[in-house]
């Protein structure tokens, strides 16, 4: 069974509960991660939520997002769910907004309640296999007109991802460039479980 790890206001661990119950009309405050996918020619990945998703089902949104186990490493998490999720691999992930935090709610009153720092990865490899149960549809987009498009509010994406841009969007025009944020900056909880085991250097995640 898979568990969240559960955050106080300051971002420190305070507990876990099962994923499968922690989404409720009223979600503690916890631990997950955004991930960008951006390719040679600068086009993100954009998924396609599967229909029956507990949370914005058929919402189109960024990447990839998820929650890291307890003691999970962030860098790792993102892996892992890219490999489970899109069937692709990518050594090359960066943190680029360690503390950003959002709070949304479905009309079924369902909440979202997270810290989610946003990590940008970069991918040169085979096409996605998208897992059918989680990710109903991919597509490559130019980066430029999807910001255009969700900050215009043209294009329809999860309430994450159109905050998550507004921010993104100020790094500067290529994602390649963005600047690295060291993880000193991430809230406690993932400095502990999400950033890295041993000490690096400020602006590098751990390659643990």
């Amino acid at each position: 069974m898979e568990h969240v790890v559960l955050l106080d206001e300051a971002g420190r661990a305070v507990g876990t509960e099962p994923k499968a119950t922690v989404h409720t009309t009223a979600t503690p405050l916890h631990l997950a991660f955004s991930a960008y996918v951006f390719d040679g020619r600068g086009r993100l990945l954009v998924t396609r939520r599967a229909l029956d998703k507990a949370t914005w089902p058929g919402v189109w949104t960024n990447s990839c997002c998820g929650h890291p186990a307890p003691d999970e490493p962030l860098r790792e998490a993102i892996r892992r769910r890219l490999r489970h999720e899109l069937g692709i691999d990518s050594s090359d992930v960066e943190l680029v907004l360690p503390e950003f935090r959002y709070h949304a709610v479905m009309d079924s009153g369902v909440v979202e309640n997270e810290i989610c720092p946003v990590f940008r990865v970069l991918y040169d490899g085979p096409p996605p296999t998208p897992h059918p149960e989680e990710v109903h549809d991919v597509g490559w987009v130019d980066w430029s007109t999807f910001c255009d498009g969700v900050v215009s509010g043209a294009r329809a994406v999860s309430p994450w991802c159109r905050e998550q841009v507004q921010q993104l969007r100020r790094l500067g025009p290529d994602p390649a460039c963005w600047p690295v944020a060291p993880v000193t900056a991430l809230p406690p909880a993932a400095r502990h479980s999400g950033g890295c085991h041993n000490p690096v250097a400020p602006g590098h995640l751990s390659t643990l």
